[in-house]
């Protein structure tokens, strides 16, 4: 079954001068087609002005497409009588974990819940649930303001689960983050998808978070210009490069190491895969 779908998705905003006369048009968004299935790590690249956090914005109907349709758990986003739908099925985590905290305790993650009229025995449940999810239970009594950057958004995550959606969408979450915080977010929504089966949708620009994606697409200038899995795309990287995205850096190195003759496979992702490859050369 198809979580997302997005068919011939244009999106197009307003250019205004000083007087805030409309003067002309801008495509953010141009024909794009994604799907993710339930379940499934997808992951969408670009550069800054690429398009993908305008596309995000579009899974939960916070913006609505100028043309083309988006489909959210079989629901369209366009049709007003199905936008509360949409919503519930769909869950955003943005990439300032402070603007989605608004509680004065880490326990008031069950915000969420409540404002969909979960009942109230239920709200704690869910709470428990999400903060021992996330790794943060023994952080419920805590204000946010005493937690660190990855923990703060661990608790935005939470609150995000607490709504139980089908999918959550994820825009650029460790942008603000150090390494340490960055794999702490990245292990607790892999932990998430494979416990709940929930659909994740990471926008993101660091390519070692996607390598265990099932699908990546790449957009440029509003249109998907790469899709395919991480071997797929990571064996093409002098064309995403080309496209102003960082490589890893032992995909490079392999990259290198095969044009100097070395027979070494494409897509090389991680350290040990490099390592096997020049090992099993040696044999």
């Amino acid at each position: 079954m198809e979580m997302i779908q997005t068919e011939k998705l244009v999106y197009e905003y307003e250019k205004r001068d000083e007087e805030g006369n409309v003067i002309g048009t801008s495509r953010a968004i141009d024909e794009v087609d994604i799907e993710a299935k339930e379940g499934q790590f997808i992951a969408i690249l670009g550069h800054n002005g690429s398009g993908k956090s305008t596309l995000a914005k579009h899974l939960n109907a916070i913006l609505m497409p100028t043309e083309g349709s988006v489909w959210v758990n079989g629901k369209n986003t366009s049709n007003p009588e199905e936008l509360w739908d949409v919503r519930q099925s769909a869950g955003m985590v943005f990439q300032n974990p402070d603007n989605q905290i608004i509680g004065t305790v880490v326990e008031d993650v069950g915000f969420g819940p409540e404002n969909l009229g979960v009942p109230t025995d239920e709200i704690w449940q869910r709470v428990e649930e999400s903060l021992k999810a996330v790794g943060m239970i023994e952080y419920r009594h805590h204000s946010p303001n005493k937690l660190s950057g990855g923990q703060k958004q661990r608790v935005a995550i939470a609150g995000v689960v607490a709504m139980e959606p089908k999918c959550i969408v994820m825009d650029e979450p460790t942008a603000m983050l150090d390494p340490v915080g960055r794999k702490e977010v990245l292990k607790t929504v892999h932990k998430l998808r494979k416990q709940k089966n929930v659909t994740v949708i990471l926008i993101t620009h660091y390519m070692e978070e996607v390598v265990d994606a099932d699908k990546i697409f790449v957009m440029d200038h509003g249109k998907v210009v790469m899709e395919g899995t991480p071997k797929e795309i990571f064996s093409r990287v002098d064309e995403l490069k080309s496209y102003r995205l960082d490589v890893p850096q032992v995909t490079i190195l392999a990259d290198e190491l095969r044009k100097r003759g070395l027979d070494i496979p494409k897509g090389i992702l991680r350290k040990e895969e490099l390592v096997e490859a020049i090992t099993h050369l040696q044999q």
